[in-house]
């Protein structure tokens, strides 16, 4: 199996981290390319609260628009790796828990395994983030992520018996859901393109494999041609950020996605 070497640079890559290089290529790249996080989105009416619809306004809803005004909450400078649970912390405040980033930082299940790397710097063997959040959070050392499953076991902590996965499922549930009136923590990389530096270690005798610019951030509104976004990297609110090419890396991260009804 393909090793790549990243002594030296390993640990700005992981998780969803500043200033990786995949941060610093897409300024450039997009000066190339079309524009991938829209500057002037199309004006759209803010959904206050989740309400009852009937279903035909539903489906009309949902091939239309949506717009969530969800808090923003920032993961720096507490929580370098932190993007998953900052992410769930802003949806978990705008369906009315009383939480925090911190707390739920505290909370998440958390795989223990320790890093091992090669005497050239290859990561050997590590956590499981189906398991728990690999690494450390706070960025004191080397930290990933962690997955659907334990974001779901801490939804259902603070909204007993309404967390939802939306894990593998259509792009067209997700924007159902959120047409419905329910944000959505989606799994992405941090410019939101389609990953290119892979890496993989072994947890016990599973073989984990997946991109190391992985980043999180809330769904909070969408229209025919774009989505909008809180990131809690960049500190933004409701980014606009192209829909096709969005969906395209969603899908490539395994189309990991948690809400709550």
């Amino acid at each position: 199996m393909k090793k790549w070497h990243f002594i030296g640079i390993l640990l700005p890559l992981l998780g969803c981290s500043h200033g990786s290089p995949a941060e610093n290529e897409a300024q450039t790249q997009q000066k190339k390319d079309e524009p991938f996080i829209m500057e002037s989105p199309e004006p759209i009416q803010e959904m206050a609260v989740p309400k009852p619809i009937q279903k035909q306004e539903q489906q009309q809803q949902r091939k239309t628009n949506a717009l969530l005004n969800v808090p923003l909450i920032k993961q720096n400078p507490e929580l370098k790796y932190g993007c998953e649970v900052t992410s769930l912390a802003m949806m978990l405040k705008y369906a009315g828990a009383e939480t925090n980033k911190m707390k739920l930082y505290t909370e998440i299940q958390k795989d223990p395994d320790p890093l091992k790397r090669s005497a050239s710097g290859d990561i050997l063997s590590w956590g499981n983030p189906d398991e728990g959040f690999v690494g450390d959070m706070k960025g004191k050392s080397a930290g990933y992520a962690v997955f659907d499953k334990p974001m779901i076991d801490l939804i259902n902590r603070y909204l007993p018996g309404r967390a939802v996965n939306l894990t593998g499922k259509d792009f067209e549930n997700v924007l159902d859901h959120v047409s419905s009136g329910y944000p959505v923590v989606l799994w992405t990389t941090g410019d939101y393109r389609l990953p290119d530096r892979w890496e993989s270690w072994t947890h016990g005798n599973e073989v984990i494999k997946t991109p190391l610019d992985l980043h999180v951030v809330v769904l909070v509104g969408f229209n025919e041609t774009t989505v909008y976004l809180n990131d809690p990297l960049s500190g933004r609110k409701q980014v606009p950020v192209n829909k096709k090419r969005f969906v395209e890396t969603w899908k490539v991260m395994q189309s990991r996605a948690v809400s709550y009804r």
